[in-house]
Formats: C-alpha cells, structure tokens, sequence
C-alpha cells in the first residue's frame, strides 16, 4: 500500500487520525465482539473491540456471546481508545462505559478470548485463565466444542468434505495434504 491511500484513510476518519478517544451511541450488535455506533455527529461507526476474539454467530457460544456485549453496551453512550483500522476498514478500539472496560469484561466473563497476535493488554490473558479455571461463558462447553474463533474461521475456509466442527489442532493431511 502506497502512503497516498493510507493518508487519504485517515483524512477521511477524523477521529482515527488522532489518539484521541471517542464517544458514541451503540445502535446495534453484530456478535461477540463487532458493533455499529452513531456518533454526535450522527454518522455511524463499525467497531470491532481490539485484543479480544469473540466466538463467531454459528459457533458454540456465538449466541452468547453477542448476548453478553448487547446487555453491556446496546443503546448505552460507549468511550473508545481506537488502536487502528483495520484491512476491512473497521475501527479497532478498547471501548468503556462508565469506566468499565468492556473488552476485559467479556474476557472476565467467558464470552471472548484473548486475542494473542493482538495482545497489548496482558491482563486480558490473566482474565481468560481465570474464566477458564472457574469454568465461566465459553469455558463449561465440552473442550471439543471451545474452538478459538480464529480456527473456527480458518476451517470454514477451507473446503472440507463436510462441515462438522472444527477441531483445535488439525493435522495438515487431515485437509488432503501428505
């Protein structure tokens, strides 16, 4: 990517192009972790909370987990310190209401994982082995059923013979390798 579309980007979203954090009204909740809000000036933002993977909808515990961030955040005013943008052109941001951490909370709570590749926050890996040790959210699903959203996503890619769920630690000759 040339530097002339990535200035362009961040002309485009104001608020993206300083570190200054945000509010907004949360007006709908996509999943576990995405939602769109309305800002002041009334245009709408696609958020994805950073650090943290939430299962997908069609996944064990997807419908919990949008469940969880609907009852801490929809129709509520939401702080956000935006980290980037990503690829898809959605904001990454830490979100607060009322000075709660939203993206903890539902790694507290058993509806998100940490999110390794991301992590800068690593007090969100300390919320998720507590929330595994204690069996809360995601983790009192049989372990052949807590599949990280980001294998989830990979195995739907592929083209599988069948779709079952996926499992964790796939071999690569399970997929038609040798």
């Amino acid at each position: 990517m040339t530097i002339r579309p990535v200035l362009m980007l961040l002309c485009c979203l104001p608020n993206l192009a300083s570190a200054e954090p945000f509010s907004c009204r949360v007006v709908t909740i996509s999943d576990g972790d995405t939602f769109t809000c309305l800002t002041p000036e009334n245009k709408r933002r696609r958020i994805v909370l950073a650090e943290i993977d939430a299962p997908e909808r069609k996944q064990p515990y997807g419908a919990e987990a949008k469940q969880a961030l609907a009852d801490l955040l929809l129709e509520k005013q939401v702080v956000l310190h935006v980290q980037s943008v990503d690829r898809y052109g959605r904001t990454l941001a830490r979100a607060y209401v009322a000075g709660l951490d939203i993206n903890h909370t539902l790694v507290a709570q058993g509806a998100a994982w940490a999110a390794n590749q991301q992590l800068k926050d690593h007090r969100l890996k300390d919320a998720e082995t507590l929330a595994r040790n204690m069996g809360k959210g995601l983790w009192q699903l049989p372990a052949e059923s807590r599949v990280a959203p980001w294998d989830w996503r990979y195995a739907g890619s592929i083209d599988l013979p069948q779709k079952t769920t996926p499992q964790r630690s796939a071999s690569f000759s399970q997929f038609g390798g040798n």
